[in-house]
């Protein structure tokens, strides 16, 4: 018996497996990130980093709601140049490193593609698209920016370039088709939902800044129907993010066409053993249905 293979290529990039954690989860420094790996990911995302540290929005930020979390950081974080030895502590022992980062302008966005691929990234996924920074939520929705700005991002580096789009928008394939022709490798779908909670007895929003992004299984069905039209739409990778808990979790994203899924909110509630226990899961389910790959399953779904 031939043995299964949980390896995948996503736009040049080769993973052991098709798992990574969810950028701004767990991913704020070098030893968590390698926890991360060692539990079984195929690669690692770095937290969303600015071109200046960035201290994020007041407390409360976090709140449990039915379904998941809403969360309104506002993405603290040390900077692009605060946050290179965490990279290259990592690429020391060769951990492949995805680079999440942002910015308000093409300058931004240019000069931290160049910073991070010299320090020796593996790949950038580009954030277009929190939905509790302000700043951030024209660019998420508007085609010829994204197509703009990440053929900027393209002309400044060689590494693969990740286009990380939001469920917030009328036309996901649309923004998604954008990126692509401004020279996006893959695209990644999709970020948090924005939404609110109320305290009934202060009668208050929870969350300092009021809205949030909604995140955790009940995003999944939302993530899954973004990635099935992306994945009508372009030629390039989809990665999947969005609600995934579990290894059946994951085949629902690829069978819908993502190459590669991202785990975010199941971290904090199972731990790093989720990467282990979706791995299983997959060999298991490619076993029991006589698949060798999980390129093989990829956008099953999709074929009539």
């Amino acid at each position: 018996m031939s043995k299964i293979s949980l390896a995948v290529e996503v736009a040049g990039l080769d993973l052991r497996s098709p798992t990574m954690n969810a950028s701004g989860v767990l991913g704020m420094s070098a030893h968590l990130l390698r926890r991360i790996y060692d539990a079984g990911a195929g690669a690692v995302v770095t937290k969303s980093l600015g071109p200046e540290p960035r201290v994020g929005h007041p407390n409360p930020t976090m709140v449990a709601v039915e379904g998941g979390f809403l969360n309104a950081l506002g993405l603290p974080n040390p900077g692009v140049d605060g946050f290179l030895d965490e990279i290259r502590e990592l690429k020391a022992e060769r951990i492949p490193v995805v680079a999440s980062f942002f910015g308000s302008s093409v300058r931004d966005f240019e000069r931290s593609a160049r910073v991070l691929s010299e320090a020796g990234v593996d790949a950038l996924e580009v954030n277009y698209s929190c939905p509790n920074v302000d700043e951030m939520g024209m660019l998420a929705s508007d085609a010829k920016t994204v197509r703009r700005v990440t053929a900027a991002i393209r002309g400044a580096t060689e590494k693969p370039i990740f286009v990380k789009l939001s469920p917030n928008v009328t036309d996901v394939a649309e923004i998604a088709m954008a990126a692509e022709r401004g020279g996006a490798d893959a695209i990644t779908a999709g970020n948090t939902l924005k939404g609110m909670a109320i305290d009934i007895d202060f009668r208050r929003p929870i969350l300092a800044n009021v809205t949030g992004g909604l995140s955790g299984p009940a995003l999944k069905p939302v993530a899954l129907r973004c990635v099935w039209e992306i994945a009508e739409a372009v030629r390039i990778p989809v990665i999947g993010c969005g609600g995934v808990s579990t290894w059946r979790d994951a085949v629902e994203f690829i069978l819908c066409g993502a190459s590669a899924v991202e785990v975010g909110t199941a971290i904090n509630i199972n731990g790093f053993e989720v990467f282990r226990d979706i791995n299983e899961g997959l060999t298991s389910y490619l076993n029991k249905n006589g698949f060798k790959s999980v390129e093989e399953v990829v956008g099953l779904a999709h074929r009539r």
